[in-house]
């Protein structure tokens, strides 16, 4: 190689050598700068934050120190207002210690007076004793005998005559508080049949209800125990019984069955099981509602029970719960006039007749059995008396009770709120059923076609077909014997016999 040649080369990176250091150098020296500035940017900025922080430091202690004062100044304050309190509570206690004292002083003065009271009223007493040749007692006897030989006959005269205003004013009282509380309270009177009627969307409705030779309307009527008179009327069906329950009972489950169109005596049976289960909910409905529509509440849920029974009670005609919140209210009026406890009279007087929803099952008067269950169930033993003493043959011992016997005969005697045929023909139908109910081996018994029959259910497994023809020879035989009726009553002894199995 030429010796210029690499002369040069080596010549061409000396330089290109020295001018990269001299670049690189002149880097350094940029970043170097740019270093330094930033450094003193940055103590600039915490040197302004250490200032900003210094001053706050400083305010917040200045405020701290002003709230301190304040406090100091107000505790300052609170503890001279106690020593004034309490400076001022000792200038009372020695006055009060002054005239505690001067009253002591002033007691021992009055004793001393009253003894010299005592001295001279004995002096005179003794002064007028000798003038009068008498003791003080036997004066005063005299003067007594003398004014009452004086006035016996004025006083004798002023007594009757008291006796006398004080009677019409009471008679007076009386009239005005009965009158008022029953022009407040104001109902209908609805007098109870013993028919319902269910309306039919179609007469071929009652060609499937009466069935295949009759089966259904008899599963019906064996079911609920309802006389089901289907041709009488077009366009309905009517039930027909002396028990309301009952009535209703046939009512829903006819309704039920004509709504969802599968009739068969199986579909009858269930339906009737359904409609009993839906008439228990409506009776406890009925209580509920009824009390509190009185505005008793604590009622025990048995007595709610039996009280909601009543809704398909009647007495001659007059529904018994309607009665009984009727009499509730106006009791409650009456015993706010007289002073009496108002919430134990309507208590009393809307439970009053609960034994009339048991009388077809317990011995005894209605209101002996109200007392009683009543007592059973935890009511108060001031509402039980009440209620059991609001007829005639219990003596009334409380004020309460007399109200609840007074206003069931206002209730009772409203004209228009009783029907004394209805319910003599009522208790016929019971009458009916019980003399069949008294022989062994009846699974139910029902009155129907206005006590014309009676249709027996016995128990398939304790007769046979032999004992049930005696069984209604000798029913018929008791009720000839024991009861007075017109015309005939057909007994009719059923015995059925059912084979159940299910196919799995």
């Amino acid at each position: 190689m030429d010796p210029i040649t690499i002369v040069l080369a080596l010549a061409g990176i000396a330089v290109g050598f020295g001018t990269n250091n001299v670049m690189t150098r002149k880097k350094l020296g940029s970043a170097e700068e740019a270093a330094k500035k930033e450094l003193a940017k940055a103590k600039k900025d915490a040197g302004r934050l250490v200032d900003e922080a210094r001053e706050k430091a400083n305010k917040a202690a200045e405020e701290a120190r002003k709230e301190e004062q304040t406090r100091r100044k107000e505790i300052k304050e609170l503890e001279q207002r106690l020593l004034d309190r309490q400076a001022a509570l000792d200038k009372k206690l020695d006055e009060l210690d002054k005239r505690a004292e001067n009253l002591r002083k002033g007691e021992g003065e009055v004793e001393q007076l009253k003894d010299e009271i005592r001295d001279i009223r004995k002096k005179q007493q003794d002064k007028l004793e000798k003038i009068a040749k008498l003791t003080k007692d036997e004066a005063a006897e005299k003067l007594m005998k003398m004014t009452e030989r004086d006035i016996r006959g004025d006083l004798t005269g002023l007594v009757a005559k008291l006796q006398n205003e004080a009677k019409d004013v009471a008679e007076e009282q009386a009239g005005a508080i009965i009158v008022g509380a029953m022009e407040r309270m104001a109902s209908e009177v609805t007098a109870e049949r013993t028919v319902t009627a269910v309306k039919l969307e179609d007469e071929e409705m009652k060609g499937r209800i009466i069935g295949k030779e009759g089966r259904n309307i008899q599963a019906l009527q064996r079911a609920t125990g309802v006389d089901i008179m289907v041709d009488d009327t077009p366009g309905m069906i009517i039930l027909s019984s002396f028990d309301p329950v009952r009535r209703e009972v046939a009512r829903q489950a006819l309704e039920m069955l004509m709504k969802d169109g599968r009739i068969h005596p199986g579909r009858i049976e269930e339906v009737v099981e359904k409609a009993q289960a839906a008439v228990q909910k409506d009776v406890m409905r009925a209580g509920e509602d009824a009390a509190r529509e009185v505005g008793i509440i604590g009622i025990p849920r048995e007595i709610l029970q039996l009280l909601g029974e009543l809704k398909f009670r009647t007495s001659y005609g007059q529904n018994v719960l309607k009665h009984s919140t009727e009499m509730a209210h106006i009791a409650g009026i009456i015993a706010e006039e007289v002073g009496a406890n108002v919430k134990t009279t309507k208590y009393a007087a809307l439970v009053h007749d609960l034994g009339k929803a048991l009388t077809h099952k317990m011995e005894g008067k209605h209101h002996h059995i109200s007392g009683e269950m009543l007592r059973k169930y935890g009511a108060p033993e001031e509402v039980a008396l009440a209620a059991e003493q609001h007829h005639d043959d219990v003596e009334a011992t409380t004020t309460e009770a007399v109200i609840v016997r007074v206003v069931d005969a206002i209730s009772a005697s409203r004209p228009g709120a009783r029907n004394i045929s209805a319910e003599n023909f009522a208790e016929r139908m019971k009458d009916l059923e019980n003399v069949a109910n008294s022989f062994p081996s009846i699974e139910k018994s029902y009155a129907i076609s206005a006590g014309r029959e009676v249709r027996v259910f016995v128990k398939p497994t304790d007769i046979d077909d032999l004992g049930a023809i005696k069984l209604a020879r000798d029913i018929a035989t008791k009720i000839e014997s024991t009861m007075q009726y017109p015309g005939t009553i057909k007994v009719n002894v059923i015995r059925e016999t059912r084979a159940v199995e299910y196919a799995k």
